[in-house]
């Protein structure tokens, strides 16, 4: 038996495995895929987006850590300021390197990895997760543990154990789109810098602060906003979006680029997410033409990547013991069991698929440097006795979720949720009645800002 078993390896569920086991437990990481990183190394996601609130980092701890980690193997430039007009910083870094060093980090933190594992079942009685039945290629088995974290981004285990989850927007339970990100290599950056100098109009993020292109380190830019419309209007482009949104990478030339997108789909629907993989590779190659023969800069562009599996920015989450609501982050509502803050925006993509809504100057805005906090209740159940929920499925309303939902954000959550998980198996006491004070104060010990 475990002390604390991990179902899923993204950002978020290996913050979590490497501090339950600082805290000396004795920890297992499942994963599906044969890699850690989830999204940000399988699906072209990137950069990180953001470590701060204002000039203030919010996010530090572990999550930080592998930062300088990468930065200093050359994997990553560190934090460098937004050009796109979104948030505060971005944060390049090399997938491949972040693959290296998350399993390098956890094997110093002694870390029991199992690959090539999806969780199908679990065996749940008296408000308690005994064990959860994994498949692999020979079969199942059957893996037990004191405390379970679910890092799966989907809230698989409230779900197989019949808790009460939610799914998408309040009103008809309608979830963000979907999005398949793709890379492109042999851009002239210096071209599309010199584009964007000379046509603003282009570019309303930007605000006429063109200095800020001059200035990047590496670019990042969503724009093209009449380029954009031209090609909806003529049907090169099948889908509705307002820009084209795209990342330099850590690597010359390379570009991440954000922009298809896929509306009317369930997460958690098998078919719905095929559909998804396909339209999303057809929409791909849709704005790769359009960059290729209409975006200064990207006419020797070659698509060099898609993800083996479709971008998805949210869909089942817990509902635990507090939910997150749109008004604690606009008030940043200082809550006594803070295990993570966050500064990131709340950043809806509609549902029907016609506009991005970051809410400036609006009710649901916040303002330059405005922290906000995520409570230790909305990772937990007042039904279930040893399950931690961590990343983008915990208990938050649509809203709420929507700021919350980022990679660096949800590597706190899975810093404070892996702390709580580690205590409390060391402890051998219910996640309901482990000691605030305890908890801050070992997340403060692993560096954490709280």
């Amino acid at each position: 038996m475990y002390d604390v078993a991990v179902i899923g390896g993204g950002i978020s569920g290996c913050m979590a495995a490497i501090a339950a086991a600082r805290c000396g437990a004795s920890v297992i990481l499942i994963e599906k895929y044969g890699f850690l990183g989830g999204t940000l190394t399988a699906c072209g996601t990137g950069p990180m987006m953001t470590f701060h609130a204002g000039d203030v980092q919010v996010v530090r701890g572990v999550t930080n850590e592998l930062i300088e980690r990468l930065m200093n193997k050359g994997f990553s430039p560190g934090h460098i300021f937004d050009t796109t007009g979104y948030t505060y910083t971005v944060t390049p870094f090399s997938a491949e390197g972040m693959k290296l060093e998350l399993e390098d980090m956890m094997a110093e933190a002694g870390v029991e990895l199992l690959y090539h594992s999806v969780v199908c079942d679990v065996e749940y009685e008296n408000a308690v997760i005994n064990s959860v039945e994994v498949y692999g290629k020979n079969g199942k088995r059957c893996i037990e543990s004191r405390m379970f974290v679910d890092a799966s981004g989907d809230c698989d285990l409230a779900f197989l154990a019949g808790l009460e989850t939610n799914k998408g927007r309040e009103a008809d339970g309608k979830c963000q789109p979907m999005t398949m990100n793709f890379k492109v290599i042999n851009v002239d950056t210096d071209r599309v810098k010199e584009y964007i100098m000379n046509n603003n109009d282009e570019f309303p993020r930007l605000k006429s602060d063109l200095s800020k292109v001059t200035r990047a380190p590496k670019l990042s830019i969503g724009g093209y906003v009449n380029t954009l419309k031209k090609a909806q209007k003529t049907g090169k482009i099948s889908f509705q979006r307002e820009d084209i949104l795209f990342f330099e990478t850590d690597r010359v030339g390379e570009f991440i680029v954000n922009t298809t997108r896929i509306i009317n789909a369930d997460p958690t629907e098998p078919k719905d997410l095929t559909r998804a993989e396909i339209l999303g590779r057809k929409q791909a190659w849709e704005v790769l033409e359009l960059l290729k023969t209409e975006v200064q800069g990207f006419e020797n562009a070659e698509l060099e990547f898609t993800g083996p599996f479709i971008g998805i920015r949210g869909s089942r989450q817990l509902k635990g013991s507090y939910v997150l609501t749109a008004e604690d982050i606009i008030s940043c509502v200082d809550f006594d069991d803070t295990i993570a803050c966050g500064g990131y925006p709340i950043d809806i993509h509609a549902p029907e698929g016609n506009d991005t809504q970051m809410y400036e100057k609006t009710k649901l805005s916040l303002e330059y440097g405005d922290i906000y906090h995520i409570p230790y209740r909305s990772l937990i159940s007042d039904n279930v006795k040893n399950l931690i929920t961590v990343g983008r499925c915990i208990s938050a309303n649509f809203e709420a979720q929507a700021a919350i939902r980022v990679s660096p954000i949800a590597g706190a959550i899975g810093h404070g949720g892996g702390v709580a998980a580690g205590i409390c198996a060391v402890n051998n006491i219910n996640v309901q009645d482990i000691d605030i004070e305890e908890l801050r104060k070992e997340l403060k010990k692993q560096g954490a800002f709280i």
